[in-house]
């Protein structure tokens, strides 16, 4: 008998010092920042991210370089309730509408580097360069990467200084404004057929510009992607023209000047001509191009996010978080590889959503965490009390003074 009440002494002592080590374990800490979130970037995502945690009371700051991939084009078209106005325009009554809410706000300036800290939870550092002062550095719990795309236009003469006004890459955002006009396609000839199909029901007198690309190598790289090419745009008229470009010069500017705002589309007349290193020119009213793209900002690369196929890394089942923990991608950034208005204001709900969420998820570990526990808290005669046997059973190891 005594060798079982010595084993069930033994046992309560083990559970005694438990109770110690648990009551002594450190409680985790919310890092102490001076927001809940940065958001970096403010074309559509990133303003659509701020609204939803605005929506719920979160402490954002966004950050703005003033620097926007649909910045040159006259207008934006398929955004329900804003097709037909100014890139400016609606990022001024975006910003406007949010200044209502108190516990976000905006501020032009530029990120330049993010540093992760240590603790329980993540939070960063990140460096901020304002307009005519020293760096700042501001720390948050969480980050949005709404960084963008730019576009990697040609040297060309005319490209640059005409991108977003005649000459354009998205067929949804400019093509119904130039829709039975004379059009050009200006990309290399394995990307011509794929140009084709998205602008068939809205072009039919097409030209092909491969500025010297029509080789052996695209020839097969058009295979690959349409073994029957040639028969497709034969099917659709579409003109080959592998001459070297020198120029495209303006002849004529479709803009509309507002004409009619009230109107989501009006057709814009531009006018083109395409000069050559030999022959004659050829002119064209529009152009659907397909010329690369690359990030706009490198901060989230340095800050550790992963790139892949030139976009930052983000999963879309867990808010589009990156593989740095607390970091997230959105808008044309990220590798949805959806460019565009609507997905923009989608990935930036989709984000703050989950943002939100798995910030009250750290704060109601730290909640919890510090509640008393039970099993902590209960003396060492309390603990006797409730695990000894009564007397006579197995385990009864005695009166706790005895």
């Amino acid at each position: 008998m005594r060798f079982f009440q010595t084993l069930s002494l033994s046992a309560l002592l083990t559970l005694g010092n438990a109770a110690a080590i648990a009551k002594d374990s450190k409680v985790p800490e919310l890092p102490k920042t001076d927001y809940d979130a940065v958001v970096i970037g403010g074309g559509p995502a990133g303003l659509s991210a701020l609204s939803g945690l605005a929506r719920v009371r979160r402490n954002v700051l966004l950050l703005d370089n003033g620097l926007y991939r649909n910045g040159p084009t006259r207008h934006m078209h398929d955004v329900i309730g804003f097709d037909g106005v100014q890139p400016a325009y609606y990022r001024y009554e975006a910003r406007k509408l949010l200044s209502y809410y108190d516990t976000v706000k905006m501020e032009n300036a530029t990120v330049t580097d993010i540093k992760s800290q240590k603790g329980d939870y993540t939070s960063f550092s990140l460096s901020v360069d304002y307009p005519g002062q020293p760096t700042k550095k501001i720390t948050a719990r969480k980050v949005v990467l709404a960084t963008g795309l730019k576009d990697i236009l040609p040297d060309t003469p005319g490209i640059a200084e005409n991108w977003g006004k005649g000459i354009f890459w998205c067929p949804w955002c400019d093509g119904h404004e130039h829709a039975d006009q004379p059009l050009g396609l200006l990309a290399p000839l394995d990307k011509v057929a794929g140009l084709v199909r998205e602008m068939a029901t809205l072009n039919s007198n097409v030209y092909a510009f491969v500025n010297g690309t029509d080789n052996s190598t695209t020839q097969a790289l058009a295979d690959k992607d349409l073994p029957q090419w040639r028969e497709y745009l034969k099917l659709h008229n579409v003109t080959v023209d592998n001459r070297t470009i020198t120029e495209v010069k303006r002849l004529k500017s479709g803009d509309t000047h507002n004409a009619d705002p009230s109107l989501p589309s009006v057709p814009e007349f531009d006018l083109f001509s395409v000069e050559f290193t030999e022959g004659k020119p050829v002119e064209r009213a529009a152009f659907l191009t397909s010329f690369p793209d690359e990030q706009r900002s490198d901060v989230g690369e340095k800050a550790g996010v992963t790139l892949y196929g030139g976009r930052l890394q983000a999963n879309g089942s867990a808010g589009l978080i990156t593989n740095v923990p607390g970091i997230y991608a959105i808008g044309d950034a990220n590798t949805d590889n959806t460019t565009n208005v609507p997905h923009a204001l989608f990935t930036g709900k989709r984000a703050a959503v989950f943002l939100h969420v798995a910030l009250e998820r750290e704060t109601q570990a730290v909640e919890l965490a510090g509640l008393p526990k039970r099993e902590a808290e209960l003396q060492e005669r309390d603990l006797w009390e409730t695990m000894n046997g009564k007397r006579g059973e197995l385990l009864y190891a005695g009166e706790f003074d005895q």
